[in-house]
């Protein structure tokens, strides 16, 4: 595939591996993007995972029509892209590799055996020319590792963004969600905790004159890329892009599960859009998306071993690490003789800031009754304006 005449891409689609990074549901694969830029000379774009060395290999060779590289540069060292790193030095020792400081201290770690292929060190704003193409370096710490830097192609408007702006799914399944619906999930899992850092970087690029941006998941972006711009605007200052309400629950006997989806039942009577999440079966990860694309959430659980339920102890601390905040937030607590729900999940969200608690918390004991009724109605009437 050609991103401009200079500039092919070579990446892979995996559509084998069933958690990404050990955790996330990828239903529609993944995608592991590679990038070759032909010119006087030839710079190779990052690796791919492991198990897709002949086949990323292959569209190396293929697009380099019995030419030789002659740099490779790693912009990030997650194992995902730098698997390859050696693999390519061997069939390439003539290259030289790209990286940071920070870069070739994770190299040595990862690889016990590195081949002789000489280093080039670069510093953050500097320039690597390879003819008409002219690179420079984007140091982008923490989005989301120390030694991550991105890098700007000023001939093709290139931005080659690491792992920014990538999302699930392969890039040869069509997503009939369209790029916003998993990109969300995938920077709120992966991305979500370094806001500042993403900030930090959007005016970066906001110096540049970017036409192309190539991630290294997820489709190649071009076009108004105002929309892609504007949603990593809000995602990492924390500021809901939909009004709703997401319900998490988690229920042992079923009447904390009958709480909360009569509140999503009233809600949704009142034209509010809902989405609800039993958090001991439903992905996990797709909760945690729902409750920072809303702008209302809900907390409902049992007291369970004078703490929470597991898994919604679990689901607040994915929460609080990405710095969950912004919010309205209801909580449902259930309990049968000492109900400390409510008061443990206050704890808990006690550092997330501008969180605004409704003034309807509801406590169950044990079993629904008319007055629980009563109190859900009222909630769903303040969560409704």
């Amino acid at each position: 595939m050609k991103v401009s005449d200079d500039i092919r891409y070579i990446g892979v689609n995996d559509h084998e591996v069933d958690l990404f990074e050990g955790q996330y549901i990828v239903p529609n694969g993944m995608a592991y993007n590679s990038y070759v830029i032909l010119d006087e000379k030839i710079a190779v774009m990052d690796t791919v995972e492991a198990r897709f060395t002949d086949e990323w290999l292959g569209n190396l060779e293929r697009e380099l029509n019995g030419r030789t590289p002659d740099y490779l540069i790693v912009q990030h060292m997650e194992p995902d892209h730098s698997a390859n790193i050696v693999n390519f030095m061997e069939k390439y020792p003539t290259a030289k590799v790209v990286g940071n400081a920070k870069t070739f201290a994770m190299l040595d770690q990862f690889f016990e055996s590195v081949p002789a292929n000489e280093r080039v060190t670069v510093k953050n704003n500097e320039t690597l020319s390879l003819g008409s193409h002219e690179l420079t370096f984007v140091f982008a710490p923490m989005i989301h590792w120390p030694e991550v830097m991105m890098t700007y192609d000023s001939k093709d408007k290139v931005f080659f963004s690491a792992d920014a702006f990538g999302k699930f799914g392969a890039n040869d399944v069509e997503d009939p969600e369209g790029w916003a619906c998993e990109a969300a999930r995938y920077y709120i899992g992966i991305v979500g905790k370094y806001g500042t850092q993403v900030q930090g970087l959007l005016k970066k690029a906001a110096a540049l004159d970017i036409r192309t941006i190539c991630p290294l998941h997820g489709p190649v972006l071009s076009g108004n890329l105002s929309e892609y711009l504007d949603l990593y605007d809000k995602w990492s200052t924390y500021t809901p892009d939909k009004c709703g309400v997401l319900i998490a629950y988690t229920s042992v006997y079923g009447h904390t599960a009958e709480a909360a989806k009569s509140l999503a039942e009233m809600l949704e009577a009142k034209g509010v859009k809902v989405e609800i999440f039993d958090l001991a079966r439903d992905d996990a990860a797709e909760a945690v998306e729902g409750a920072f694309r809303f702008d209302r959430v809900v907390l409902a659980t049992t007291t369970y071993n004078a703490d929470i339920f597991p898994q919604m102890r679990d689901f607040i601390e994915h929460l609080t690490e990405r710095n969950f905040q912004k919010r309205r937030v209801a909580i449902i607590e259930n309990g049968s003789w000492a109900p400390t729900a409510k008061k443990v999940i206050l704890a808990k969200l006690e550092g997330c800031k501008e969180l605004t608690f409704a003034e309807n918390c509801i406590t169950i004991k044990s079993a629904m009754n008319a007055a629980n009724r009563e109190q859900l109605a009222a909630l769903a009437e303040e969560f409704a304006k």
